[in-house]
């Protein structure tokens, strides 16, 4: 498919979706939702593609949602943004963090309001030294939607995470990291080589493993301890039954490399 908003390339077992509105700073509008849907269909369905690598064109990840696209002439209704988030961000977020495959984003710079949200949304977070993150809903009179007001107390706690969300400062990708925010910082030309190398290794990992790992940690946080002991325990009889798990267990033994299928 021809993408007009996007581009989607398939490497190596990496898909590579990048943002492609660089005048606007990646924003996301209607098309834009649409064909990171069909791109991450696709990203679903091939067996083939083992990691998703997220990043943005130009110099900006995403400034969030293109108000442009929301634009009302005087005396019109206003939106009911209720239906964007239910239409567009929340399918976005469940769909990254219930991919059964890992989920690299590089931020490359700004990422702000739901860009910001969507990138947290992802396994494993580089940021270029560059980049910052920015709530920036409480300065248009909004909640941090796309999962924010989710993900940044479980990640940074409370405390963080309201002033994160009520004062929309800048946090820089230095002090996100240091937050625990997210994983890493790269230096700006660095960035796109890392994560492709990140990514590239990922997808020669059990892929199967590495899922269940992201479901279990992902439930960690509305769990109880009698919950996530049991939620492993189903969860490990299933990665105990995978190819990969014999695989492994083979090549430690006769150390050697493993040669990982994703099964």
């Amino acid at each position: 498919m021809s993408y007009h908003t996007i581009q989607f390339q398939v490497a190596d077992g990496v898909a590579t979706l990048t943002l492609n509105r660089p005048e606007s700073l990646n924003s996301f509008n209607t098309t834009m939702h649409g064909e990171i849907r069909d791109a991450l269909k696709q990203v679903r369905q091939d067996g083939s593609i083992r990691c998703l690598l997220l990043t943005g064109a130009g110099r900006g990840f995403c400034a969030g949602q293109d108000l442009n696209d929301r634009a009302v002439a005087p005396g019109e209704a206003m939106p009911d943004l209720s239906l964007s988030i239910k239409q567009n961000y929340n399918p976005l977020v469940r769909s990254l963090m219930t991919l059964d495959k890992p989920v690299i984003c590089a931020v490359n710079g700004v990422a702000a309001g739901a860009g910001a949200n969507i990138a947290l949304a992802c396994d494993i977070v580089l940021a270029a030294r560059s980049a910052s993150f920015i709530q920036g809903f409480s300065k248009i009179g909004l909640i941090p939607d796309s999962g924010g007001t989710w993900t940044l107390p479980r990640l940074v706690g409370r405390a963080r995470a309201m002033g994160m969300a009520m004062l929309s400062g800048k946090l820089s990708a230095e002090q996100a990291a240091d937050w625990g925010l997210i994983w890493q910082v790269v230096d700006d030309d660095r960035l796109m080589e890392e994560a492709r190398s990140l990514a590239t290794h990922l997808a020669t990992q059990p892929t199967k493993g590495l899922a269940l790992t992201k479901r279990a940690i992902n439930a960690a946080g509305g769990n109880s301890l009698k919950q996530q002991l049991e939620l492993e325990c189903d969860l490990q009889y299933i990665a105990g039954c995978s190819h990969d798990y014999r695989e492994g267990v083979a090549a430690f033994i006769a150390k050697r490399p493993a040669e990982f299928k994703g099964e």
